[in-house]
């Protein structure tokens, strides 16, 4: 039991949960058997949560604890489902009828065709399809050139969903179809500029596994991408959008499924505070608390704009727009950030610290990796939230 109950709350450490002025019972909420028995979704239950899993979509498997066995909801790591409605992609409509280069691990072509892509070509079957393009690995060179190739793709934009496994040939093959204008097998008449439109998913430069120090996670991939475009070009590699912690996006997305969560439930009163849990500073925390200045920021807009709280003759988007307040965030130590003795000296040494390993496109901001609050684990920021809410 006390196996299971660490490895679900590791899963839902990075997890994003919210708290209103009457709570009911959660869908992922402990129960007693008698609970389970007697709860509705319409009783209300004082001391519970709604945690919302974080989305990291196509970098397959994260680590060696998911290999030992099924852990409670980690299937969101593995199957295509975690990459389907849910998710902020589905957004870039006007991306979806494009043919598009997809890049990860795992079953990237589903995940694409789940979130609206119509016209999907995989890093293999580019490389099939433009046999001499993967030169790194002589075993894997073709022995002879087919004198009939594969019917030509041509990607009109690049969606990267998370770390591939052969890191050479993805990078060769997306530098190849940025540099060709998306016809790699053309001869090229100079470097087009601006290049084809890039998607880019889950920034992390660093992860944490069982290892003692943290792996390269997707925002190493793309710190190797970025510098190979710029070294061989002179020009930056320029992103269409880029989704996942920290981007506000990622958070606005957030608040819009626990409201459509709401309403699912028939939760009238408004969402007012978020409380975003996490164990690195550079992309939960910093995530949390430029989402909260974004917050801050539309509130002072609409008052400049004569907008009051909720008026009886306002749409119901303008009181949409204004429920939500605050954006907290909680730091757990069980993760990229850990502490053995004392926390407050940890985290002051983290918000000096000059090695910034946050996304290029994101200005480092001390202010911004300084959490609301630093917990133990993820079990203690949910008690904090029900404490701050008056549930406990």
């Amino acid at each position: 039991r006390k196996l299971g109950a660490h490895r679900a709350s590791k899963e839902a450490e990075d997890g994003l949960c919210y708290k209103k002025r009457t709570a009911y019972r959660p869908i992922h909420s402990r129960t007693t058997p008698k609970q389970r028995n007697t709860a509705t979704s319409e009783q209300p239950l004082p001391h519970r949560a709604v945690p919302i899993p974080p989305r990291r979509p196509g970098a397959g498997g994260r680590s060696a604890r998911h290999r030992r066995g099924p852990v409670p909801g980690s299937e969101r790591r593995h199957s295509a489902s975690r990459n389907g409605p849910q998710h902020p992609l589905r957004l870039f409509s006007h991306f979806h009828p494009k043919c598009v280069l997809v890049a990860g691990q795992g079953p990237v072509e589903e995940n694409a065709r789940n979130l609206g892509f119509k016209h999907v070509v995989t890093i293999e079957a580019l490389r099939k399809a433009y046999p001499l393009l993967d030169m790194v690995d002589q075993s894997r060179r073709p022995k002879d050139i087919p004198r009939q190739l594969m019917q030509r793709v041509q990607p009109g934009g690049v969606v990267l969903f998370g770390e591939p496994v052969r890191w050479e040939t993805s990078l060769q093959l997306i530098i190849d179809v940025l540099l060709s204008n998306g016809n790699p097998g053309a001869d090229p008449e100079g470097i087009p500029y601006p290049h084809l439109p890039v998607l880019a998913c889950n920034m992390d430069l660093l992860w944490m596994a069982e290892a003692k120090m943290p792996r390269f996670g997707h925002g190493t991939f793309l710190l190797c991408l970025e510098n190979i475009y710029k070294k061989v070009t002179g020009r930056e590699l320029k992103y269409e959008a880029l989704i996942g912690k920290p981007s506000t996006v990622t958070y606005r997305y957030a608040e819009y499924l626990i409201k459509e969560q709401a309403e699912k439930h028939g939760w009238k009163a408004p969402i007012r505070r978020l409380y975003a849990i996490g164990d690195n500073p550079m992309s939960d925390v910093y995530g949390a608390n430029l989402y909260n200045n974004y917050l801050k920021s539309a509130q002072q807009n609409q008052v400049e704009a004569g907008v009051k709280r909720i008026p009886e003759a306002a749409s119901s988007q303008t009181e949409d727009r204004l429920a939500v307040e605050s954006c907290e965030s909680i730091l757990v130590c069980t993760g990229v950030y850990r502490h053995n003795a004392d926390v407050s000296r940890k985290l002051e040494e983290c918000n000096t610290e000059t090695v910034f390993h946050g996304h290029r496109d994101f200005c480092f901001d001390p202010s911004l990796v300084e959490a609301s609050y630093v917990v133990q684990d993820v079990n203690e920021a949910v008690q904090l939230a029900f404490e701050k809410e008056n549930w406990s």
